[in-house]
């Protein structure tokens, strides 16, 4: 496999298993605490796009909200590993820069993109956030980390 076939192809698997966790993660959370229906959540994604009129369109909106989820993912997943290409430490240490970046992604994702965009601020509830700070450390973040080092730890 050709280097740039082997980085693309880690970028991709690490970006869709990190945004499976993430998505799965807040739907059993809100469907345990409110019974929010799946379809909800995903449409809450699109918000950030189309603002509350997210919620009306159905199933066209839920499917855009997941798509968008993923992309995000994915993004996440390119500028860990594509930074990693230059800085040796985010792959050889994956535990612990994956968690950081996981964090890192938690702060800017609640703290930048949200504002930004069309959605309305995120659930203030303390359990959602503290364990969607640690589903993003241990979750997304180390993921991603993991995909780096498989795409440039040297082959024994």
């Amino acid at each position: 496999m050709s280097k740039s076939k082997n980085l693309l192809s880690n970028i991709m698997i690490s970006g869709l298993i990190a945004g499976s966790l993430d998505i799965i993660f807040a739907c059993v959370f809100w469907a345990i605490k409110a019974q929010v229906p799946v379809i909800r959540i995903f449409q809450s994604v699109a918000r950030g796009l189309l603002g509350a009129s997210s919620f009306d369109g159905g199933a066209g909106t839920a499917a855009l909200g997941l798509v968008l989820h993923f992309l995000i993912a994915i993004a996440m997943a390119a500028a860990y590993i594509l930074t990693a290409s230059r800085l040796d430490a985010l792959w050889k240490q994956p535990l612990l820069f994956g968690c950081i970046y996981g964090g890192f992604l938690y702060l800017f994702m609640n703290f930048v993109v949200i504002p930004l965009s069309a959605a309305s601020r995120g659930s203030a509830d303390p359990l959602w956030i503290v364990l969607s700070v640690l589903v993003h450390m241990l979750f997304v973040g180390v993921p991603i980390a993991l995909f780096a080092k498989r795409a440039f730890a040297p082959r024994e």
